[in-house]
């Protein structure tokens, strides 16, 4: 059978919608369970709480549309439900994508900041910082992703089609207006993480005064963020821009030999991503178990550091030390 062939008929108009529907329906139910349990631990979880809550929101933001997704491709790519929703559904997608980049970049740095460096950031990070950070998130996130929707998601005859890029009309534009998105939206953000959970597991492998407790769900909380760009988010973004590329490469009469692999594993990136509203609630899991270890660090760091202090300073007033 032809692999391109295959890909059509039985994974993009078969498996595809069945990967949606479970997504919908795991995503829907971990999520509820993931914000349930952030609220009843909403004062344990420090600031922190704030990006897990805006990742939660992100995940609710895509889910619905999934059934819609679901529709349109068991239908073999037949959109019934008008243009202007088509935009919507795929502005959603977007929002989620790098909505949830950003926040869990934003919870790795924090993770970072807390064990790395606690005695500088002790007092300093509040809500009102987190806040005004997720803000920006959003802000950049929609600035980014508002450029997709004036792109045709149709083709000039007006077929019933929900293109997630655009049609071959603007194949070009699209393709310079990708690559930038990826810069910014996803490799900026992926080195940001690798370079802060690279330090974290030096920290933890040196240093022994660290629960072990602390270090385990770390590790772990690492290991799951690695995972969810590793399979969600890196091959999508490679076979997107890779297909877009070939896309032009085919428009003018110039189709590279590896257009069929490529068109296969974007295929496969697709479902892919959308499983990350269904890994996200993990990151609810490790990172609403880690605190407690936490304050446990930072509260014995508070008391070398106090020790330390007396020692050295003597009978200075510790009353000195609020401005530090």
């Amino acid at each position: 059978m032809n692999t391109t062939y295959w890909f059509h008929s039985v994974y993009e108009y078969r498996t595809l919608p069945a990967i949606y529907t479970t997504g919908f329906i795991i995503g829907l139910g971990a999520n509820v369970w993931g914000l349930k349990s952030l609220i009843q631990k909403w004062k344990i979880l420090g600031h922190i709480n704030v990006f897990l809550l805006n990742l939660g929101i992100a995940n609710f933001l895509f889910l619905p549309s999934l059934p819609f997704l679901s529709a349109y491709y068991f239908m073999r790519s037949k959109w019934i439900f008008g243009d202007a929703f088509c935009k919507i559904t795929r502005f959603c997608f977007n929002l989620n994508l790098y909505g949830s980049i950003g926040f869990l970049t934003c919870i790795s740095v924090y993770r970072y900041l807390a064990i790395v460096h606690p005695m500088k950031v002790m007092g300093r990070i509040t809500v009102t910082h987190s806040v005004a950070i997720s803000v920006l998130i959003w802000l950049l996130v929609s600035v980014q992703s508002f450029p997709d929707m004036f792109f045709p998601k149709n083709s000039k005859n007006k077929t019933e089609k929900c293109y997630h890029t655009t049609s071959y009309d603007y194949v070009e534009d699209y393709l310079k207006y990708s690559v930038g998105w990826t810069l910014t939206g996803f490799v900026i953000p992926l080195l940001i993480l690798l370079g802060s959970y690279g330090h974290v597991t030096l920290v933890l492998c040196r240093i022994n005064t660290i629960d072990k407790v602390v270090k385990q769900r770390s590790l772990k909380l690492m290991f799951i963020l690695i995972l969810l760009f590793s399979v969600c988010y890196i091959p999508y973004h490679i076979f997107k821009n890779l297909s877009l590329y070939s896309r032009v490469l085919i428009k003018q009469n110039m189709r590279p030999a590896w257009d069929k692999g490529v068109f296969g594993a974007h295929q496969i990136s697709r479902g892919l991503v959308c499983l990350n509203s269904v890994l996200n609630p993990l990151v609810y899991l490790h990172v609403m178990d880690i605190p407690a270890q936490i304050r446990q660090m930072l509260q014995r760091s508070r008391q070398i550091f106090t020790r330390f202090f007396l020692s050295k300073y003597g009978n200075v007033p510790v009353a000195q030390s609020a401005d530090v």
